[in-house]
């Protein structure tokens, strides 16, 4: 009997064609397969129109402190669609003070650190314009403003202080 649960099962159960497909007679050639490298041009320092794609708390890999890892899809038009990331550890002394800044140019005002999962959605689609500076071999994301957005005019566009021209 089919799992209902199971993404990889045949739609009819009563089909087991999906199922029974023995796909080691093509092991040898997918091995042999070249695989391109994509590469990508690497997104200069500057200023950016950026949304807000993804945020979430997470940890980080090295030291398990708590952070807020933010996603930002850049709006256009040099590199529209192209990510940027950006990383607020969470710890006590500055980072709080950046943390706290971020939130604000986002427009979220919060009087604990505690109520932040409960606001994250509201950050999502939020524009801002974000300066990105390399420093060696290390890349930041800082938050300069948020930008208006008007999305009862369809344009699609970030607000008044998109011209289609990145700053």
């Amino acid at each position: 009997m089919s799992d209902p649960y199971d993404p990889f099962a045949p739609n009819d159960p009563n089909d087991s064609n999906a199922a029974d497909m023995d796909l080691r007679a093509l092991d040898g050639d997918f091995a042999d397969a070249p695989v391109e490298e994509k590469k990508f041009q690497e997104i200069p320092d500057g200023k950016y129109q950026v949304s807000v794609d993804g945020v979430e708390i997470t940890k980080t890999k090295a030291s398990g402190k708590s952070m807020l890892k933010w996603t930002l899809k850049i709006r256009g038009p040099r590199f529209a669609g192209r990510l940027l990331w950006k990383n607020n550890v969470m710890i006590p002394g500055p980072n709080m003070g950046w943390l706290k800044q971020d939130l604000r140019t986002c427009g979220l005002e919060l009087e604990l650190l505690s109520q932040l999962r409960a606001h994250l959605p509201s950050l999502l689609g939020v524009w801002i314009e974000v300066t990105k500076k390399t420093v060696g071999e290390n890349s930041n994301i800082y938050f300069n403003k948020r930008i208006a957005t008007d999305e009862s005019s369809g344009s699609g566009h970030g607000g008044e202080n998109y011209d289609g021209v990145p700053f």
